[in-house]
């Protein structure tokens, strides 16, 4: 059986109040614009997840729902503090705990760069995939019965997309 893994990072976060918690900085315009086309290219590619883990910061939420709002499904969401600048150990437990065939998990560099790369059989033929830009997302398909099952080098990324290569 198949599960696919849409994993993402949160988009580009504002700066402009330097007073104001890293948790609960919210997007730029820029940021909003590349969740918003991310969601469009998930759904026109047929991306769909039935569920999605998110850190319960500000900018991965706000991630969220505007990529959500482009999708035709009605996605399960559950906004978790364990993901705010989690570790890829902690992202692949969080992953083996969810049921379903299709997750979408958005949260933050440098854990999900570093999960993207440790899950991966071999690394999406992509320049940025070592580096993992704001928004930039990873199609990885697993052949298990169960998420339970993943493990290391087991997963296959069958696409790579950054926001910027949208907006050509």
């Amino acid at each position: 059986m198949t599960r696919t893994l849409i994993l993402m990072r949160h988009a580009k976060s504002s700066w402009d109040d330097p007073a104001l918690d890293d948790f609960d900085r919210s997007l730029n315009a820029r940021g909003r614009a590349s969740a918003t086309s991310i969601g469009k290219w998930l759904n026109s590619n047929g991306y769909q997840p039935d569920a999605a883990i998110v850190s319960a910061a500000q900018r991965t939420q706000e991630t969220y729902t505007l990529t959500a709002a482009e999708l035709t499904k009605t996605i399960d969401v559950t906004f978790t503090p364990a993901l705010y600048l989690a570790g890829a150990d902690l992202i692949l437990k969080t992953v083996q705990n969810q049921t379903g065939q299709s997750l979408l998990v958005i949260c933050h560099n440098p854990g999900i760069a570093d999960f993207a790369n440790r899950i991966t059989k071999s690394p999406a033929g992509h320049a940025r995939f070592f580096d993992y830009p704001t928004a930039a997302t990873t199609i990885i398909e697993f052949q298990v019965d169960s998420w339970q099952d993943i493990s290391w080098k087991s997963g296959t990324a069958n696409d790579f997309i950054v926001p910027r290569e949208l907006d050509t």
